[in-house]
């Protein structure tokens, strides 16, 4: 009985161990963030009416038939000159979207655009093998690329493009913002995350001078970096991330800008985020594999090295957390025999700090970094209160998916590029009916994740009855984190949201 609690609480400690450093790294992040706010505004917009450098956009879809008319109708309001940019729709779809996409195309073509569409019938290497095919084709000396449910305001160029005056500049990348965040409580949630990644990460890494990464859109590459890097690649599900330390390892930089925002719609039902969430995860372990040799190979300095490690293996942080969890129930119960072994229950109050970090880093990015000028930072505090624990249930529950997904990368299971849907909704009013690109099975993984939620309210009823409540709160948050993944996947599985 001894020799099993102790291993109970060795897995559990090691767990809790990699999740405290990574939240420490994450820290550093924002020691890096509000050191770069201290340096003076840098704006660099530029009259690009004449001698302004030619541009390829490039819209990568595939089966998008409910967004793709506004995104083409918005990227040509650019107030770039109409004769210095072009347009390559990149459609790969396979229903009535590449219709859609053709229509408007000759639309434009005949108001004077340069537009064109590129499609292909056998979709190789999904995005990835449509960016590197329209590239060869494309004119612009910089190439712009949106996904479908983005809408850049008209001056992203005239924004983004000056940076590159910087011949060291390879990437600029813009920050995400979201058009639908309050049309419920999972976009909520998501933005809670994304403007973490959006504020503190990317600004963090780039002023602290670590590799930072292209998101995939809502950015400008330099041609010739893609070049030089090597191209697109199809061998990992994060193409972008893959990219972008190819092209960082090559010399050339990404700038992030964190004040030109770039709103974009956020998945609205459970099993469009969990497909996201699975493509983010698979991909960042696959790209951890395929580049963390190469960078220990690199000249990086050590301390750099470490840090790009970290950023690679972010996802694996959904492991570490599904072991915490599962391992502290038989922890909970095992307690009785390390008290009388001598075990003070204190030494976890040590992981605190950990948590403590997390707070700190969402509370500045989402309550500080969002304040307007004159804004009263009340209603956002109580937001944040209110949200912030519902956020770390949601990721709880989502660790066992999103485990699987990082297990499968390192083991190289190739699985297809599985892009989110997204349907044209940007408020409260909108609905979603009878939407030919929902779910309609329940897979094995929601099934368990039912399970998981009954597992851990065991846990609360035990602990209740053996009287020891050192996990509860733990537990009661992981129930509310599995319940509601699996309550929202199978509700979500229905033809009306």
């Amino acid at each position: 009985m001894q020799f099993f609690a102790y291993s109970v609480l060795a897995v559990y400690t090691i767990a809790l161990t990699y999740i405290t450093v990574y939240c420490l790294f994450q820290f550093n992040l924002l020691y890096f963030y509000n050191k770069g706010h201290q340096l003076p505004d840098e704006d660099r917009k530029r009259d690009y009416q004449t001698k302004a450098p030619f541009v390829t956009i490039q819209l990568p879809i595939f089966n998008e038939m409910y967004v793709v008319e506004r995104l083409i109708d918005n990227i040509t309001k650019f107030d770039y000159p109409k004769d210095r940019f072009e347009i390559q729709v990149l459609d790969d779809s396979t229903d009535q979207t590449v219709d859609i996409s053709r229509a408007k195309v000759e639309e434009y073509k005949a108001k004077g655009f340069q537009i064109e569409l590129l499609t292909r019938t056998d979709r190789k290497g999904y995005k990835a093998g449509a960016l590197k095919e329209a590239t060869v084709k494309a004119k612009g000396d910089f190439i712009a690329i949106f996904d479908a449910d983005f809408l850049p305001k008209p001056d992203f160029l005239s924004q983004t493009i000056p940076y590159f005056d910087d011949p060291e500049v390879g990437v600029v990348q813009t920050r995400w913002e979201h058009i639908n965040e309050n049309y419920s409580l999972i976009t909520r949630l998501q933005a809670l995350q994304l403007n973490v990644h959006f504020r503190v990460e990317q600004s963090g890494r780039m002023y602290g001078h670590q590799m930072l990464q292209f998101n995939g859109t809502a950015g400008v590459w330099r041609k010739k970096a893609i070049e030089e890097a090597g191209g697109w690649e199809a061998d990992t599900l994060t193409e972008d991330l893959d990219l972008s330390i190819r092209a960082q390892l090559k010399g050339w930089k990404i700038k992030f800008l964190e004040k030109i925002g770039s709103p974009a719609e956020l998945p609205i039902e459970m099993n469009s985020l969990k497909s996201q969430q699975f493509r983010w995860m698979k991909g960042g372990a696959e790209t951890a594999k395929k580049m963390l040799p190469t960078i220990w190979r690199s000249e990086l300095n050590f301390k750099h090295k470490i840090f790009s490690t970290i950023h690679l293996l972010a996802s694996s942080i959904f492991l570490f957390v599904f072991v915490a969890g599962v391992f502290s129930v038989p922890l909970l119960f095992s307690l009785g025999d390390l008290f009388n072994m001598g075990f003070d229950k204190n030494f976890f109050g040590y992981f605190l700090v950990g948590l403590l970090s997390v707070v700190v880093i969402y509370y500045v990015a989402n309550v500080q970094a969002e304040l307007q000028p004159g804004e009263s930072p009340t209603r956002k505090i109580l937001k944040f209160i209110l949200l912030f624990p519902l956020f770390l249930s949601l990721s709880m529950g989502l660790s066992l998916h999103n485990s699987i997904a990082v297990l499968q990368g390192f083991r190289g299971k190739r699985s297809p590029f599985i892009r989110t849907p997204k349907f044209n909704i940007k408020s409260i009013n909108d609905s979603l009916v009878a939407n030919k690109y929902l779910a309609k099975k329940i897979s094995w993984t929601t099934i368990f994740e039912g399970v998981l939620a009954l597992y851990f309210l065991a846990a609360i009823v035990g602990a209740i009855y053996v009287q020891n409540t050192t996990f509860i709160i733990f537990h009661l948050m992981l129930f509310i984190g599995y319940a509601g993944i699996f309550y929202y996947t199978v509700r979500h599985l229905r033809l009306k949201i």
